[in-house]
């Protein structure tokens, strides 16, 4: 049986040096960054070097980081049912409502702040160009990840982009599979395991030659050969109630960057909803548009 995250630490902590064991100590208060950030972010934010990371990740007996992320997101599925990471929520909320309103918050901003630093510039340049070159976009998403698909799906529509949601669980997941072709653009959300319908999208994406791009936390180590690019996103902390707005945000930036690729037509699309609404309503219903070149 292999050694814990925790047990590995315990039983060689004292045979490191001072450098490796701060950064352990990072690593152990803040598994979030560790799950999705690259070697470079860490050591920023531990304030090391990148070489000292790595030294302290094969210290702990780890091949590389995502042998060290595969074991630290194997331990967190395993270990905690939703019921158990509400109650690890509302244990640290304690009974005041203002004290969630606070807490939650926090986590959020915590979220969004690691966004930023674990997706660079390169890399959402990237998804932005592989939106737009798409001959359409389709997003997968089950569960709660299922409404941030849908929203997705809506506004590329209304940018003008041909999309459509892949969003069905169990058999109706092979009528989903059915709209894929050559030349399409899967976006992936998804998040703590590969299951059945995430594992047979990916097998058809290779067959039907579509492209791919995934949004997730802990899967990137396990998939990243799978798919064309990964922008990692926390969903909140990993020992509490699962939180969606770091991913919310990356998929509302992504929209903003595919309109600074075409305003024209996204301005046009745009302005024939508006007039559509306003032939359906009776009067004028106007959907603000993103500012830009006409």
């Amino acid at each position: 049986m292999s050694l814990t995250f925790d047990k590995r630490i315990a039983d060689r902590f004292e045979r490191m040096s001072p450098a490796e064991q701060r950064v352990v100590r990072f690593f152990q208060q803040n598994r979030e960054e560790v799950l999705i950030a690259s070697a470079a972010a860490l050591a920023a934010q531990a304030k090391t070097s990148d070489a000292t990371i790595v030294r302290a990740t094969k210290a702990l007996g780890f091949s590389g980081l995502d042998d060290l992320r595969r074991t630290l997101a194997n331990e967190l599925r395993s270990s905690l049912s939703q019921a158990e990471r509400l109650a690890r929520t509302l244990a640290e909320v304690g009974s005041g409502p203002s004290n969630a309103f606070e807490m939650t918050l926090e986590i959020h901003r915590q979220s969004l702040e690691s966004l930023h630093r674990t997706i660079n510039p390169e890399q959402f340049e990237k998804a932005v160009h592989s939106i737009v070159g798409a001959q359409r976009v389709l997003v997968f998403g089950l569960g709660p990840s299922s409404a941030l698909a849908s929203y997705l799906v809506i506004q590329l529509a209304r940018f003008g982009l041909q999309a459509a949601s892949l969003t069905n669980a169990g058999l109706l997941f092979a009528d989903d599979l059915q709209k894929l072709r050559k030349g399409d653009l899967v976006i992936i959300m998804a998040y703590g395991r590969v299951y059945a319908e995430l594992r047979v999208l990916l097998d058809e994406i290779d067959r039907r030659r579509a492209g791919s791009l995934l949004l997730t936390d802990t899967l990137a180590a396990k998939l990243r050969h799978r798919v064309d690019l990964v922008l990692p996103v926390a969903r909140g902390r990993v020992d509490m109630l699962s939180m969606h707005t770091a991913t919310l945000g990356l998929i509302e930036a992504l929209l903003v960057g595919v309109a600074t690729k075409r305003p024209n037509e996204t301005l046009a699309s745009l302005e024939q909803l508006n007039e559509t609404r306003k032939r359906l309503a009776g009067k004028a219903v106007n959907l603000p548009a993103p500012k830009g070149d006409r």
